[in-house]
């Protein structure tokens, strides 16, 4: 519900601010707004893109899982949606998800949500992890694997 009413409220309030801006200014300035705004934020959202690639390639060489730059991957395909249509709301979160200061602010707040939402999933009702206790059925034991003899075949 609240998707659908962002939907249709926020079209609405971008096409006054546009309208408002081109009538203090002009609309020529309305329009230069829109372009520009577009144009450097694909900018911005492709050199952003290509660095965020490389620490992924980077990280995922040395077998560290890239949890953060793949959340910042997210926030800047995001952002590049948001800079791409037209209005000035849009093109600011847009433009704060894109600077790499702000969205480290972004990125933790979204890591943390899905945390918690996984834990509820896993953890139905209490949000945390039961304590540890002594399970009959749990084993415990080394895992020792031995290689086959090769010079038999």
């Amino acid at each position: 519900m609240k998707f659908l009413l962002l939907m249709l409220v926020l079209p609405l309030v971008e096409l006054a601010l546009l309208v408002e801006l081109g009538r203090r200014t002009s609309t020529l300035a309305a329009v230069g707004w829109v372009l520009v705004s577009g144009i450097v934020g694909w900018w911005l959202c492709k050199s952003q893109g290509l660095s965020t690639y490389r620490r992924i390639r980077q990280q995922s060489a040395t077998g560290k899982l890239p949890t953060e730059a793949l959340v910042d991957g997210l926030l800047i395909l995001i952002a590049g949606v948001l800079l791409v249509t037209p209005g000035i709301l849009t093109d600011l979160f847009g433009f704060s998800l894109v600077v790499p200061g702000s969205r480290t602010f972004f990125r933790n707040r979204l890591i943390r949500r899905m945390q918690r939402h996984v834990q509820q999933v896993i953890f139905p009702g209490n949000h945390e992890p039961p304590p540890n206790q002594e399970d009959d059925d749990l084993l415990e034991g080394t895992v020792v694997l031995e290689e086959e003899d090769q010079a038999s075949d």
